[in-house]
């Protein structure tokens, strides 16, 4: 499994819960390889560069199953180069973290433009045809219950924030379960 973003909160609280499967090995990706630690140098590997480096890119991307993107930044240029190389490699399934709010759908919220490129980046990946999950949490907490509520796009978001806890469990039941959510963009909550 490919993480890209490695450094980032989400991806950092995710990484030793799927660790916790014995049967997963993880390529972590990030920009400075030096701010990452090694968890586990038997089953993991950890490559520096950048998400818009296509060679380095096409590199990490051989032989993964499945690609977990926890990014900021450019987005929509981060979502093209993740969609030409894992069609490149031939991987087949994405899970990207994007927001919150990017379809208007938290009621009584209003999100301007601080959302495009999140908004623009899963309009990308939907294009597509990868076996996309995007999902749209809301703010994290760090409380260390594992409760989660998941709205589909085009449903009231519910809630306004889930803790890491929840959004790593998720994202690991997604990456070891074939066909889970598979072309779906999920709100995802605390319950």
């Amino acid at each position: 499994m490919l993480v890209l973003g490695a450094n980032g909160q989400l991806a950092r609280n995710t990484v030793p819960v799927l660790l916790g499967h014995p049967q997963v090995a993880l390529t972590l990706y990030l920009r400075r390889a030096a701010r990452l630690g090694n968890p586990n140098s038997s089953r993991v590997t950890i490559v520096e560069g950048d998400v818009l480096d296509r060679a380095a890119l096409d590199a990490a991307m051989q032989g993964q199953d499945v690609v977990y993107a926890n990014l900021a930044g450019d987005m929509a240029a981060q979502a093209r180069s993740i969609i030409a190389a894992m069609a490149a490699a031939g991987v087949r399934r994405l899970i990207f973290v994007s927001s919150m709010g990017i379809y208007g759908e938290v009621p009584g919220e209003r999100y301007k433009s601080v959302l495009d490129p999140y908004r623009d980046s899963a309009a990308l990946i939907e294009a597509s045809d990868l076996d996309y999950t995007i999902l749209r949490p809301g703010w994290f907490t760090r409380d260390n219950a594992v409760s989660y509520q998941l709205t589909q796009k085009g449903e009231p978001f519910r809630g306004h924030e889930v803790s890491l806890a929840s959004l790593s469990d998720l994202i690991a039941k997604l990456a070891l379960t074939p066909g889970l959510h598979v072309r779906s963009s999920l709100g995802v909550s605390k319950a």
